[in-house]
Parts: C-alpha cells; sequence; structure tokens
C-alpha cells in the first residue's frame, strides 16, 4: 500500500459534534444544521497501491478536489490519519502525514508526492525559467549537483515535447498546454511515488487536452508511479485511470474498477452523474 487514508475529515468552521454525523450524501447536504459549518470531508477511507491510478469523481461542491489537497497537505485535515509508503518517524515506524513538522513536510511535497494543478499558475514560479522550475523541484528533493539537474531538465522538458532550445525561457512565453506540460516535467522531476492531478486538462482546448492526457498516460506507464486523479470529466476518469471512487457532500458513495463505474453504476447519484454526461 503506497498510500492509505483513514477516517479523514475536513471540516470549514466551528466543527460542532454534529457535523459529520448530520451531513453527507444521506442527507444531501454539507453544511452542518447545528453550527453552519462546511464539511468539506466526511470520514473517508481510500487506500491507493504502487502503479495505481484512482479516479476522484463528483460534482462541484463534492469534496474531490478538497480530499486531494488534503492528501498534499495543501489544507490541514480536521481528522483522521494519511499514510505514505517511506514517511516514516526516526525510529523507522510509519508516521501519520498530519503529524509532521515542516522539514517533514518538504520532504513529503518534494520528494514522495507532486501536484499537477488546473491552474499551471499553482505549480510554476512565474519568475523562473522553464528549466529553473525543474531545477528548484530537483533542488528540493535533495540533489545539489547543476549538471545533474540541467541535464534532468532536459530530460523532462523533451519527455514533454518542450523544445529544449526553451530551456531558459519563463512560463509567460509558453501556450496554456505547454505551460502545463512544463508543470508535468517540474512535478515528474523528483521521482516522486505518488502524483495528485487537479482537473489537469480544464481550460484548455480539445486538441490540447487529448495530447496532454495521452502524454500523461504514456508517462505513467514508462515510469509506473501511482496517481490521483479529480476530475468532474468522466472522459478523462476513463481515459486514465484503473479504479474510480465517487463523492458526494463530502463522503465516498461508490468504489469500483473505472469500467465498472462507468458501464454499470449502482448507486442512484452515480447512475445520476453517469447518465448526465453520456
Amino acid at each position: 500500500m503506497i498510500l492509505d487514508l483513514k477516517n479523514v475529515s475536513k471540516v470549514f468552521g466551528k466543527f460542532c459534534p454534529n457535523c459529520l454525523d448530520h451531513t453527507g450524501a444521506d442527507y444531501n447536504s454539507s453544511i452542518c444544521p447545528t453550527c453552519n459549518s462546511v464539511v468539506g470531508v466526511n470520514d473517508v477511507n481510500l487506500t491507493l497501491s504502487q502503479g495505481e491510478v484512482l479516479g476522484i469523481v463528483g460534482e462541484s461542491g463534492s469534496g474531490k478536489s478538497t480530499l486531494l489537497q488534503l492528501i498534499y497537505q495543501d489544507q490541514e485535515a480536521s481528522l483522521g490519519e494519511i499514510f505514505v509508503k517511506d514517511f516514516i518517524s526516526k525510529d523507522g515506524k510509519k508516521k501519520n502525514i498530519l503529524d509532521a513538522n515542516l522539514n517533514e513536510l518538504s520532504h513529503l511535497r518534494n520528494s514522495l508526492m507532486s501536484m499537477i494543478y488546473q491552474n499551471p499558475r499553482l505549480g510554476l514560479n512565474y519568475k523562473f525559467s522553464a528549466g529553473g522550475n525543474i531545477a528548484q523541484k530537483v533542488i528540493m528533493s535533495g540533489n545539489k549537483k547543476y549538471d545533474e539537474i540541467r541535464q534532468r531538465a532536459m530530460f523532462f522538458l523533451e519527455k514533454t515535447e518542450i523544445p529544449t532550445s526553451r530551456i531558459d525561457d519563463y512560463p509567460d512565453y509558453f501556450s496554456g498546454g505547454q505551460q502545463q506540460r512544463i508543470q508535468i516535467s517540474k512535478a515528474l522531476s523528483s521521482n516522486p511515488k505518488i502524483l495528485l492531478l487537479d482537473e489537469p486538462t480544464t481550460g484548455l482546448d480539445l486538441s490540447v487536452q487529448a495530447k496532454i492526457l495521452d502524454l500523461i498516460k504514456e508517462l505513467q506507464h514508462e515510469i509506473g508511479f501511482a496517481m490521483v486523479v479529480v476530475s468532474h470529466d468522466l472522459g478523462v476518469i476513463k481515459h486514465l485511470t484503473d479504479i474510480t471512487v465517487v463523492m458526494k457532500n463530502g463522503q465516498i458513495v461508490e468504489k469500483g474498477l473505472t469500467d465498472q463505474i462507468l458501464e454499470d453504476p449502482q448507486h442512484p447519484y452515480t447512475q445520476l452523474l453517469v447518465s448526465s454526461i453520456l
């Protein structure tokens, strides 16, 4: 098991005793009736195996992006435990990432995991060149040898079909699709065990979307990292993932093989979600 979430919850607000018990799919609401807190994620349990590609789908407000942010620690969970393979304490025992200090979080985010955001501006530093962005990630993962870093930047730019002659160009001088490719290069340059993707192709032209998805799939097959893909687009989920979970009002309502979920959904909400897309 490379990723293990146990009873993970995120509440925005006071977090009273009724927040988790009186919200969720059965209540068709994410708002606590007692204190009006918003429950973004409600008691989620989830696992990811080595090389597995997991999709998370749901309508806007379902909690799918919030869950991804909790895994990457862009947001702090209110309750629960998250374990990542090789994230261990000094005595060699597995450690809950929610208990990590700043140095440990840096190791987690720069060596064990990477995130590809919908908006490249969240994943790239626009004051650095394309090569500089990759170098920043590689250095933070522990490699400080200039020649190796430069070679690694060129290797991943080439992998993502960015001309290596543009290694010193800044992100603003690239198209939206190219910026997303640079973000992919940066994310993969530290050899993460887990790649998190939050709506990776939303906002791109359809032809560019297809190329980005093919690129991600090709690199995943070649390198073998595990992935968690969040998308409202079931076409993206079908193209990339092996297993899919469906979220509603902060809770997982269905989980199964992606083909099964799309062809024979069991939960009424999943049926509605699939039929609205087809």
